[in-house]
């Protein structure tokens, strides 16, 4: 009995195998609901190259910004279930959105299969070089002095429950001014007219070395080792601490062999020690695996996060 049912469904399996065997036999394109220089961007522009060299497809990002990544998610969630379109889960569109989103168009576990875990970093807290806050507990006591009258710029859901976590456990106010995404936070706080944003590590570290703000700490739970003398917000909030991270997916239907082949192209990128190198340079931490991994992931952030932006008193749009 077992033979024959193995023999009938046989020829059902075949469309697929040979579709993962032509598998892709054009470009591929990665959707990145973000704007370019986003901290999403930039990550996944530096693994396009590499990820084509080992496709042998030309590998293309596709920024499709708006509406706090739902945009280009949702186009990523309808996009045919061929394999050649991806797109990046972050923190944000892939855990937040859930809750910060009235009515949200597309459900990151439902509507995608993943491909696999990429990476993950923490933020850091900028003000401008000249800010009056000379760290952490200057900032904080500043707030409190003067309730409200800070503000903190916001490109995206992480930055937003990262500042307002950090506001609840201070126990101050302060007030959030919304960007399009995380440059523009970045250049009214190098501006002056925002008195701090929490922003990538690569964008931070770049106008740090120009002179242009300072980085008071960072997001990660513990001193990272990505950051020599940048200490994290726990060293004065203790319990304070995000990790913010990213991973690939596919629309649901994609083939399980056509999502295995990209999971192992991914995989081989991420365990080139020129690209652990390069991505550490940048602060980010590469995370291979199998697809279950960030299926996982997915699973455990969505009810933490929907959790922390309810305490920090966060609101659905």
């Amino acid at each position: 009995m077992l033979t024959r049912r193995a023999a009938l469904a046989a020829p059902l399996l075949l469309p697929s195998l040979a579709r993962a065997q032509a598998w892709p036999d054009r470009p591929i394109r990665i959707i990145v609901a973000f704007p370019a220089g986003s901290v999403t961007d930039t990550l996944h522009r530096n693994l396009a190259e590499p990820l084509s060299r080992e496709l042998g497809q030309p590998v293309i990002i596709e920024n499709r910004a708006g509406g706090n990544g739902v945009v280009g998610t949702e186009a990523g969630a309808r996009a045919l279930p061929d394999g050649h379109t991806w797109t990046v889960l972050s923190t944000t569109n892939g855990a937040l959105n859930t809750y910060t989103v009235k009515r949200l168009p597309y459900d990151p576990l439902r509507d995608f299969a993943s491909i696999g875990y990429v990476a993950d970093n923490p933020y850091v807290l900028a003000v401008k070089a000249d800010h009056p806050a000379k760290d952490l507990r200057g900032l904080i006591d500043m707030a409190k002095a003067a309730p409200g009258k800070l503000t903190y710029s916001t490109g995206n859901s992480s930055s937003h429950i990262a500042s307002a976590t950090l506001a609840s456990m201070a126990g101050v106010e302060m007030t959030n001014i919304p960007y399009r995404g995380g440059p523009e936070a970045l250049t009214d706080v190098m501006a002056g007219r925002i008195d701090s944003t929490f922003t990538d590590i690569p964008a931070g570290l770049a106008q740090q070395r120009e002179g242009r703000i300072r980085l008071l700490a960072s997001t990660y739970p513990t001193d990272f080792r990505l950051l020599p003398g940048v200490p994290p917000v726990s060293s004065v909030l203790p319990g304070y601490g995000f990790v913010f991270w990213f991973g690939m997916v596919v629309p649901a239907a994609t083939p399980a062999p056509i999502v295995a082949r990209a999971n192992a192209a991914i995989n081989k990128v991420l365990a080139d020690p020129a690209i652990i190198a390069k991505l550490e340079g940048m602060g980010y931490v590469a995370g291979p695996g199998e697809p279950a991994k960030f299926t996982e992931t997915l699973r455990r952030q969505i009810p933490l996060l929907v959790d922390r932006a309810r305490a920090a008193g966060i609101e659905p749009q």
